[in-house]
Formats: C-alpha cells, structure tokens, sequence
C-alpha cells in the first residue's frame, strides 16, 4: 500500500486552511489494497467525480476515486465556494453603505477589513470541505486513492504510484484549469488566477483584471466594493459576451456606477515590472496604451487537464481546447472509458458537471442511452446584479431556425423589487412564435440565480407560460415578475376578434342572468 505524504500547505498557512488539507488531502493517508477489480474506476475528485463515485457506491457498485490534488475540486477550493463567500462580504459592505437610504443610520468611516473577509473565507471553506472529504467517501463505501493517475498500457487498469486498480469501466473528470495567455512579461511579472487570488491577505490598491467572462466581472465588482480602484480589460467590445447583451448592459453599468472601468477591443502587448508597479501595455483601437497596477488577475477562460493521464496510449481521442471527446452518452473514442464534467464539456458549470456525472452512471454501469442533449443548463453571473439565462437567446433560435416571441417584464413594475430599493433589471422570456412554450429566458436583477430555476422547471417539464401565469405566487415576491410574464402573453392573446366574442358572450351571459 502506497501512503499519501499529504498535498502540503495551502497558503496562508493557518488553522483553516491546515484543516481545509486534513479533510481533502490528508497527510498520511493511506491508499488501500486494491480490489480485484472495480466497476468503476474515477479518475478525479471535483464535482463530476465525486457524483459518479457516490452515486455508483450507493447502488453497489465497486468504486476506485483517484485525486491528485485537493478533493472538492475547484468548485470547493478555488471556485464556487471561495468565490460566492467573497461576494457575499462584498455584497455587504455595498449593503451598509446603502443603509442609509432605507434611514438606517450606519457610523461614519465604517471600513473593510480584508483579512478578516479573507479569513472567513477560509473558515467557510474549510467547514464545507467535510463533504467532500476522503474520509467521507471511504465511509461511503469508495477506495480513495491519492496520488497521480494515468491509463496502464493493457486500457483496463488505472495506475496510481505503484498500484494498478483493473476496471470494467473507467471515467475521467479531471476538470480544468485557468488559461494563461501567452503574453510577453506575464510570467515574469507574476499575476493571479481564480487558482490563487484566494489566497490574497492584503487587498491590491489597483487590480488590473484582463477577461470580462464571468470571473472578472465577478472580481471586479468585489474588490470595487474592497476598495481596489478596478480596471477591467477586454479583447470583445462587450463583457460576458455570452449572455444577453441588453441584460450584460446593466451589470456594466451597475459596475461603472461602483467605479469600475472598463477598456474594450484591448489585445494585452506587454506586461512588465518596475518599482512602482506592474505597468500593462495594450493596443486599444489601433493606439497603444499604457496603465500601472499593483496586481493583475487573469481571467480569460478555462483549458481542460488532459496532461499525463496516457490518453494518448489508450486511444482516447481528446484536444488542448475542447478536451476530452465524448458522444452525446458521455463516451470517449474507448468503449471502456467515459468522461464528465469540465474536461468534456461545453458548460464549465458545477452544476452541469453534477448531472453529467448521472448520465455517467446509467449509462457506464446499465446501459442506458441517457444523452447530455437532453439537459436544459441554466447559468449564473454573481454580482449585483445578478445576471441568469437558460435555453436559447434570439441569435441562438434563429440559427436553429426557430422564431421567437419576446416578452420583457421590468423588475420596476415589480412590488416587492420596488419595497426592497432593488428595482434594476427585467425579466425576459423568448417563446415559440405563435405558442406559449419557452424556449430561452434571461433575467437581470436581484436573487436571479434564484428566480431562473422556476423557468428551468417549466421548461424541463414541458409547463407554457400560461401555466405559470396561472399559477399561485406569493404576493409580494420577485418572482411574481414571472407570473406577471403569463398576464402578457394571455394579454397579447386577446386579439379584435377574440375581444368581440368574449364581449357578445358576456352580454348574453348577463342578459340570461337577469
């Protein structure tokens, strides 16, 4: 048996952290004597991983899970879980500075204290790591194994240091990680990702932010908020270029009304170092550019961990950008070996990766013929406001050839928005033209992560707008905005025609009555 020396310090080295280590990559685990074989052999701890390795054991399935690095995978170290923590703080210290406006007398001079955010951060992660322990997977009945894995030379065992685990079938969800671009002096001048800004004690007086996907608007709200005076760079003329664009107009303004700026159409030239700072050189529609900062996070999307696994040598068919090939089952170009989550997948989501990970199990242990296609991915920009979409938007319909009906409630004609003072944002929902079905939908505001899962529903379950709109909501809520969407669609319905009858109808019903 091979024992685990322990992934080693997690910075900073203090008591939440040595604990967050103790739960995900114990020092001195000890990696337990292979079975025989396994049903299923997991390559990788992060959400996908840890799905496919529970939900197997729990219907009795021999079960190997190999990590490398930290259990959790980013979502727990260096993702959801520091990210959201984070906003949480920053959300509050934009609420206290409000308070006023809602005659809540808050003292002059009231600060942020950034170590103390960042050590809360620490202490959440650290009690939210019991989940995803080793230690809770081996009380799950899974062999957890640490340590590096790659594919044997026979295609039927996964090696880990000197112990082969013999599978039936195998998954890889190895993940991925931040794409670093290749610009001259970043490496030298030194820079952050999502993988190590949480590990920041002191807040940068100047953050220099190049990406304006979801990450780096994220961060460029919160340490706005922090204090950090924020320029965020972009290469498109937009941020979160993925989203609806009316919807990512409002977070852009909420962030420049926070004192953020933003640079559009940037290509990064140069990154170098000096003594007063960290001095970035971009050319900016055709003139070059130049900005001083005390730090830069990088945040320009996501390459998948496909190195060192011998994918190559077990004909599994993969690429650096794309990652791991899978068919619309989850299957690689090797009939043995499926994959999940963000080394295969288009939407690098935890909540993707989780039902990714079912897929995995029917059709890896059953032989099911559950698809990926079949999943309706909601999604979620954190800051305030909130920013969510699910299905398609107008480009996405029409290049599938579906005609859309748009409709746009306001969150201003919203009560309960209007008693919170959070009245920015609406409500979109695209019908099939002609039906009330919904085939995409984006809302912008407060608590939308929340708000989107309704219309997920409805969609998933194949439920129109009209039946939300004669649903029941709770009054007064922001997801009456929803139901006021039915009101719409059963308004638009009434047309001249319609009206005549209902009227000739109504006069006969009445003349009858008296």
């Amino acid at each position: 048996m091979n024992a685990s020396q322990g992934y080693g310090v997690v910075e900073p080295d203090d008591e939440f952290n040595r604990l967050l280590v103790e739960k995900v990559h114990p020092p001195g685990w000890v990696n337990p004597q292979p079975k025989n074989e396994y049903h299923l052999v997991v390559i990788g701890a992060g959400t996908a991983g840890l799905v496919t390795a529970a939900g197997a054991a729990g219907l009795g399935a021999r079960v190997a899970l190999v990590e490398r690095h930290l259990m959790g995978g980013d979502c727990l170290n260096v993702g959801c879980v520091p990210s959201k923590s984070l906003l949480s703080a920053a959300r509050m210290a934009a609420t206290v500075r409000r308070a006023g406006d809602y005659g809540v007398a808050v003292p002059e001079g009231a600060t942020v204290d950034f170590g103390r955010v960042m050590q809360r951060l620490r202490q959440v992660r650290a009690g939210i790591s019991a989940n995803d322990s080793a230690e809770r997977f081996r009380g799950l009945g899974v062999d957890v194994f640490l340590g590096a894995a790659q594919f044997g030379a026979d295609g039927r065992t996964v090696v880990v240091g000197d112990q082969s685990l013999k599978f039936r079938k195998a998954v890889v969800c190895t993940g991925a990680r931040a794409a670093v671009p290749d610009i001259p002096g970043l490496a030298e001048s030194g820079y952050l990702t999502n993988e190590t800004i949480f590990s920041l004690t002191e807040l940068p007086r100047r953050l220099a932010i190049i990406g304006g996907g979801p990450i780096g608007v994220e961060m460029a709200q919160a340490f706005a908020r922090f204090g950090s005076e924020v320029v965020l760079f972009q290469r498109r003329d937009r941020i979160l270029p993925h989203d609806d664009a009316e919807a990512a107009g409002v977070v852009e303004a909420q962030l420049r009304r926070e004192g953020v700026s933003f640079h559009y159409g940037c290509a990064i030239r140069e990154v170098r170092r000096s003594a007063a700072g960290t001095h970035i050189t971009a050319v900016q529609h055709e003139k070059v550019r130049d900005w001083t900062c005390d730090a830069v996070l990088v945040a320009t999307g996501r390459a998948p961990n496909v190195a060192g696994l011998n994918l190559e040598g077990v004909g599994v068919a993969y690429d650096l950008k794309g990652g791991v090939r899978v068919d619309d089952r989850l299957r690689t170009s090797n009939p043995r070996i499926f994959a999940a989550g963000d080394v295969c997948s288009q939407h690098k989501f935890t909540h993707t990766a989780d039902f990714l990970a079912r897929i995995v199990i029917q059709n890896a242990l059953f032989f099911g013929r559950a698809k990926a296609s079949s999943l309706i991915v909601p999604w979620c920009t954190y800051t305030s406001p909130e920013l969510a979409h699910v299905g398609l938007g107008v480009a996405e319909a029409a290049a599938q050839g579906i005609a859309v009906d748009t409709l746009v409630q306001p969150f201003d004609e919203v009560d309960r928005a209007i008693l919170d003072g959070e009245t920015t944002g609406f409500v979109k929902v695209h019908l099939r033209r002609g039906t009330d079905r919904i085939v995409g939908a984006t809302i912008v505001g407060s608590h939308a992560g929340d708000l989107i899962s309704e219309i997920s529903v409805a969609m998933r379950n194949k439920v129109g707008l009209r039946g939300i709109g004669g649903t029941i909501h709770p009054y007064p809520t922001r997801a009456d905005a929803i139901r006021k969407l039915g009101d719409q669609y059963n308004r638009k319905r009434l047309k001249p025609g319609v009206k005549w009858i209902l009227r000739r109808l109504m006069e006969w019903g009445a003349g009858r009555s008296g």
